[in-house]
């Protein structure tokens, strides 16, 4: 692959790596690192990234790796959130992590365990790079310790052009739009909403964006984050507004393909084959932008998928936009370490990612340009452009919640559990400290 020149440049775009005499030391065999020898010149990451897509990681970093004469020594796992602090209690610590879940992140900050990348590189250019609301996802207690790297937009809503067009339905602008769109659908002897929920162990996680998504537009950013963290109880009736908000949609047979049994057994990656259908199964699908992953290998995105941003219900609130992401944070706090942070908040490893494909990024010195498709340049632009963002809230929530009793909750919610009883019991499941 040649690159061009923008992104070739990172070394006179605030990396100071011959500045400071890194290079020299390193092709000396010097380093600050205490592993000796064997981590001399050398820099150690640990990411949830495998497969192809490490292999993708490893081609952004390549670069880094031809300029510097550092070794990159990155290892993928399935058991991150398992295998780190292990790691870290062992004193085997990696020089940088690649975090799946800020509140992961949080966690070792907290405890004095990453370094706060304000000590080396300065504000001024991480602002420069990142839209203010991503740099703070990557603040704890006042202090910045994350460097975003690769991003998913949840707020989508998936549809088909040609569809639409056959039957004259238009991109709705307010929540008030989209439920008449629906009711539209269904008038028309057609079925709307294709979702499901159904994903192994994880059943019931698309359930949960769903209502994260509604909270931010019914209850507000501030009662999001006052959410996650338990400063009210997740029986709070704003979140019970949020999940009867929900229930509007996946509780009306006419709305969703199969109704809420049907919800519940179809596979998360299966349910958006009925937009390719002809005619089509269902009109709209409300997922992450991974989920093009599962479309049809000859569907194009732009000409037969596009989507539209889940629109504003108050409109005090607009329409935020949910996200998922990795960020990368610093254990050891070495010259090799150091330089591969100011690498990683260049635009350079975002921009050769995004022209492989599946990828977004939140840095916002990316052009637009390098993305292979128009969906992939919106979805992006939606990231770089949003007045609020906020990180799904079930990653933030502590596991036995985010991870157990939200996700289980939503599925009795759609068996048709009563709202308050479910609700109760998630809040009931929240560990006391």
């Amino acid at each position: 692959m040649t690159y061009s020149l923008r992104r070739s440049v990172w070394l006179g775009l605030g990396f100071t790596l011959l500045s400071t005499g890194l290079l020299t030391a390193c092709e000396g065999g010097g380093s600050s690192s205490d592993g000796g020898e064997d981590s001399a010149n050398t820099v150690t990451i640990l990411g949830v990234v495998v497969g192809e897509q490490q292999a993708k990681l490893e081609e952004a970093l390549a670069p880094f790796e031809a300029e510097t004469g550092i070794d990159v020594i990155y290892e993928g796992t399935d058991a991150f959130a398992t295998l780190l602090p292990v790691r870290v209690e062992s004193g085997d610590a990696p020089d940088v992590a690649m975090f799946p879940q800020p509140g992961l992140m949080a966690d070792f900050a907290r405890a004095g365990q990453l370094v706060p990348i304000t000590e080396f590189m300065e504000r001024e250019t991480l602002a420069a790079a990142y839209p203010e609301t991503w740099l703070e996802l990557g603040t704890i207690d006042d202090a910045l310790y994350g460097i975003w790297y690769r991003a998913s937009v949840k707020s989508l809503v998936w549809y088909s052009p040609a569809a639409f067009e056959a039957q004259g339905y238009e991109i709705p602008e307010t929540w008030d739009e989209l439920m008449a769109l629906s009711d539209q659908i269904v008038a028309d002897g057609e079925t709307p909403w294709c979702i499901g929920l159904e994903s192994g162990d994880a059943t019931g996680w698309p359930g949960t964006d769903w209502v994260e998504d509604i909270m931010l537009r019914t209850a507000g950013p501030e009662v999001y984050d006052q959410w996650v963290s338990h400063e009210i109880p997740f029986n709070d009736p704003q979140v019970e507004t949020a999940f009867n908000t929900f229930g509007e949609v996946i509780l009306n047979p006419d709305y969703v393909v199969g109704g809420s049994v049907g919800a519940i057994s179809t596979p998360f990656g299966d349910s958006p084959q009925g937009l390719f259908n002809e005619p089509p199964g269902c009109y709209l699908h409300r997922q992450a932008n991974f989920i093009a992953s599962f479309f049809p290998e000859e569907a194009v995105l732009g000409e037969d998928i596009d989507v539209f941003l889940l629109p504003a219900i108050d409109e005090a609130f607009g329409a935020p936009v949910l996200v998922a992401g990795d960020v990368f944070a610093m254990f050891n706090d070495t010259p090799e370490a150091q330089a591969l942070m100011e690498y990683l908040a260049t635009p350079t490893p975002h921009e050769i990612w995004a022209e492989a494909g599946g990828f977004l990024s939140p840095h916002q010195e990316v052009s637009l340009e390098v993305y292979p498709d128009p969906v992939s340049r919106k979805e992006a632009e939606f990231l770089t452009t949003a007045e609020t963002i906020r990180f799904d809230a079930s990653d933030m929530m502590p596991g036995t919640v985010g991870t157990g009793t939200f996700w289980s909750g939503i599925v009795d919610f759609v068996a048709g559990t009563p709202v308050e009883r479910v609700l109760e019991s998630i809040e009931n499941s929240w560990p006391e400290n």
